[in-house]
């Protein structure tokens, strides 16, 4: 049986590790290529770091950071944050990231998707699909949005799954936007389809608050991965503890020793 896997989420603004509400009120939670050697000592699986303002003029600063990250790390970590091309892509494998996470680029484009895992292979291309439940024509429904979670788009979010799947994603990573933040659980229901559903790995992020969160989201919500950001920068939960907590209640998980 595939392992569980743990993943801490950094997002960088100008190589620090920043935590805030929609990118407002940005809280500073430490150097990013310390803080990711970090976790890869405390038996993190993999690590994702998003470029938070990723500008023409912060393309070059981050790439930077990715280069310094993959001589620091010994686990695999995939980047996002204003990737939009097979060039973007091309220069931060190069740099070192072993994966790249695209979001509203896919949205704009959708065969960007098919592109990006013909040149490079799916097994490194993350499509993120950030959600919400809100009031549509036909009722409540589960639809995509761009902008960190504000800006509506007419895609529902089970149907846009599948598509990026079938177009060559290698993995999905779901943020629950109605969950993120709030620290009462994944979106457990919504997971759970998409998971059912996919062929692909699923990462469960948005709304993680302790560890029982974690192994409701690997039961119920059938995900592969849990990502979360703030509960492991300002050491609320430690991911040793949590590891074992999982294993205790015998979801296959990756111990170190």
């Amino acid at each position: 049986m595939l392992t569980k896997r743990i993943i801490p989420c950094l997002d960088v603004k100008e190589g620090r590790t920043v935590k805030g509400v929609n990118f407002v009120n940005l809280r500073d939670a430490g150097d990013a290529v310390e803080l990711g050697a970090m976790y890869a000592a405390q038996g993190a699986d993999e690590l994702v770091y998003l470029d938070i303002t990723a500008t023409v003029e912060g393309r070059s600063t981050f790439i930077d950071l990715v280069r310094r990250v993959a001589q620091t790390i010994n686990i695999p970590f995939t980047v996002g944050g204003g990737i939009s091309s097979v060039a973007d892509v091309s220069a931060l494998l190069h740099a070192g990231a072993d994966k790249v996470s695209i979001n509203s680029s896919a949205v704009r484009n959708p065969d960007l998707i098919n592109e990006l895992s013909l040149e490079f292979g799916s097994q490194c291309i993350v499509v993120a699909i950030d959600t919400r439940y809100i009031e549509t024509p036909n009722g409540m429904q589960h639809m995509v949005h761009t902008h960190g979670g504000r800006k509506a788009t007419d895609l529902q979010t089970i149907p846009w799954a599948k598509e990026v799947e079938e177009r060559g994603a290698g993995e999905l990573l779901l943020t629950s936007m109605d969950a993120d933040g709030t620290k009462n659980g994944f979106s457990l229901e919504l997971t759970s389809i998409i998971s059912g559903n996919a062929n692909i790995p699923v990462i469960a992020s948005g709304g993680a608050g302790n560890m029982e969160h974690f192994f409701d989201v690997f039961t119920a919500g059938k995900a592969d991965a849990g990502l979360a950001a703030s509960i492991f920068h300002f050491r609320e939960i430690d991911i040793p503890e949590l590891k074992q907590y999982l294993a205790d209640k015998d979801i296959p998980v990756r111990l170190t020793r």
